[in-house]
């Protein structure tokens, strides 16, 4: 099984994860063309993508969905609540209701070898939801856009061997930065986005010896920087109430304009 971010960050977000066999997008926050270009970087093609998962209706995670649904016929897999959003939703365009799948948090189902099974996270949207994707016994997870995270969200990700987790802002950059008032409190909720430092308390409670590669992404371009957020997130893991430390596990930072390098598990 493969993952790669093609796209990360509050600008747009675009994930893949496949087998030889199945093909999936998580979101597709950016054009169809950056979509069609970073799969054929991977060796394939529109036509090739078995689904496409959305978490939620936001802009940066659907911007490119209806040109790539309508152009591949490609089906379109989301919550009832999500679902409903994207209906109304003048960025997506009418999209062809023959290819819209409903799905529920904690209710596994199958694209053709690969098994996902969606969970629930807090966010400020309709129904949102992560996604964790296996192959066999090589297990995948996909979590951004989650204000906290509590003891279903450790139990969710537990026994991942790669896991790509927001880190969206740093604290006091995002406190002292230009956003307005109300906006910085949406972030810092419960329904907004995790900090570097969240991120790294949340990582360690789910490290195991089988975590081959942890991705931190979603990253804020005006309160955040790649280097501050792998340095707190290392150190938060180091420090942590665990037996690891951060140079035990193959850290990186997903790009928000260019695909990462590809994982394999």
């Amino acid at each position: 099984m493969r993952l790669c971010s093609i796209a990360s960050g509050s600008s747009g977000n675009c994930t893949y994860v496949g087998s030889e066999a199945a093909h999936l997008l998580v979101d597709a926050g950016i054009s169809g063309k950056r979509i069609e270009s970073a799969l054929a970087g991977l060796g394939l093609k529109g036509e090739d993508v078995d689904g496409i998962l959305i978490t939620h209706e936001h802009a940066d995670h659907i911007a490119g969905l209806g040109a790539m649904t309508r152009k591949y016929r490609i089906p379109v897999y989301a919550t009832a609540g999500t679902l409903e959003a994207l209906r109304g939703s003048s960025q997506v365009g009418e999209l062809d209701e023959a290819l819209l799948v409903e799905v529920k948090a904690d209710r596994r189902f199958t694209v053709k070898d690969l098994c996902v099974n969606p969970m629930q996270i807090s966010h400020d949207a309709a129904e949102p939801v992560a996604y964790r994707i296996s192959y066999g016994s090589k297990r995948v997870g996909i979590c951004t856009d989650l204000g906290v995270y509590n003891d279903y969200t450790v139990e969710c990700l537990k026994g991942m061997d790669a896991l790509l987790i927001e880190a969206n802002h740093d604290v006091n950059m995002l406190q002292v930065g230009p956003y307005p008032y109300y906006l910085k409190r949406r972030i810092l909720g419960e329904r907004g986005h995790l900090s570097n430092e969240n991120a790294g308390r949340l990582l360690s409670r789910v490290l195991h010896d089988g975590l081959r590669t942890i991705l931190l992404g979603h990253l804020s371009k005006e309160n955040n920087l790649p280097e501050l957020a792998y340095e707190t997130v290392r150190m938060e893991i180091t420090m942590g109430d665990n037996p690891y430390r951060a140079e035990d596990f193959c850290i990186q930072v997903a790009k928000r304009s260019e695909p990462s390098p590809v994982v394999e598990v």
